[in-house]
């Protein structure tokens, strides 16, 4: 039997007294003719209501984000939500008002799953995303066949070199190519499912993963080693303040003239930008 068909079948366990005691079709009148019922989702992430909730199936991403969520906190934007736990999809905007059922998340590579929903704001970046789980999952790999052992360990060091600013248009066609041979040989669950945030992520978010391969540029600058701290030399005063705090001597100058940061010595530490009093030093 598929998978999903599993799924479909089986249902929450917590729903099981509520069957008994009221009967299948009062079940089955709730959610949707093909996913009926209830489902228990767990919200977390850049949302400002977190926690367990239970809503029917065939309820909108944008119903359980911003209504029942209360939306993302400080006024930011949505950018993402990966959904059905380690081996889910990420999800764009233009998913919000996708119902949540088997065969909508399965057609927008998603899943159920676990009922895991982490939500994303405009400053997380993707690629760091679709890294973070598949090392988990390369982790969870118990290592008894090679497309899951070998194909998720290879991935991780794609997606590792991509966001050290090392990465290559090639490894995009790559990491598609091993999730695909990952998805279709390896023996279980995990990691057939293994690719889904990495292969999700590229096919909505592929220019992020063009900024990081391209130009060597983080749009959210999350991955500090394609992060560059520069001097605005119209904004320096040249106080010295920065030079003397730096740890590694980065900075150089003479007084009452705009400084300079050596880019190969510099950590990246931030501690100049906290110390300049005139908003000269900045991340780009």
């Amino acid at each position: 039997m598929e998978k999903t068909h599993c799924y479909k079948q089986c249902g929450d366990l917590a729903n099981v007294r509520h069957i008994i005691m009221k009967g299948a079709d009062w079940y089955r009148s709730h959610g949707t003719e093909n996913s009926p019922g209830t489902k228990a989702f767990a919200l977390s992430g850049n949302v400002k209501n977190t926690g367990l909730i239970e809503v029917p199936m065939g309820t909108t991403l944008r119903e359980i984000i911003f209504d029942i969520g209360g939306g993302i906190p400080g006024g930011k934007k949505f950018k993402a939500v990966q959904i059905g736990g380690p081996s889910g999809g990420c999800l764009a905007e233009e998913h919000l008002d996708m119902p949540l059922d088997f065969d909508s998340l399965t057609d927008a590579g998603a899943m159920i799953g676990s009922g895991g929903m982490v939500v994303m704001d405009e400053d997380t970046c993707m690629v760091s995303v679709a890294r973070f789980f598949m090392n988990f999952t390369q982790n969870e790999s118990c290592g008894k066949c090679i497309p899951c052992r070998e194909g998720t360990k290879r991935m991780l060091q794609i997606l590792d070199k991509i966001i050290e600013g090392k990465g290559e248009m090639e490894d995009l066609y790559l990491l598609e190519e091993l999730a695909d041979t990952i998805t279709h040989t390896a023996l279980c669950g995990l990691g057939k499912t293994a690719g889904n945030p990495v292969v999700s992520s590229l096919k909505y978010f592929r220019d992020e993963y063009i900024a990081h391969i391209v130009d060597k540029r983080c749009p959210t600058k999350t991955c500090t080693k394609l992060v560059t701290i520069e001097i605005d030399p119209d904004l320096c005063k040249g106080c010295s303040k920065c030079s003397r705090l730096c740890p590694v001597g980065a900075i150089s100058g003479k007084i009452k003239e705009a400084f300079k940061i050596d880019k190969d010595k510099c950590i990246k530490c931030g501690a100049c930008m906290e110390a300049c009093a005139f908003g000269a030093i900045r991340e780009v």
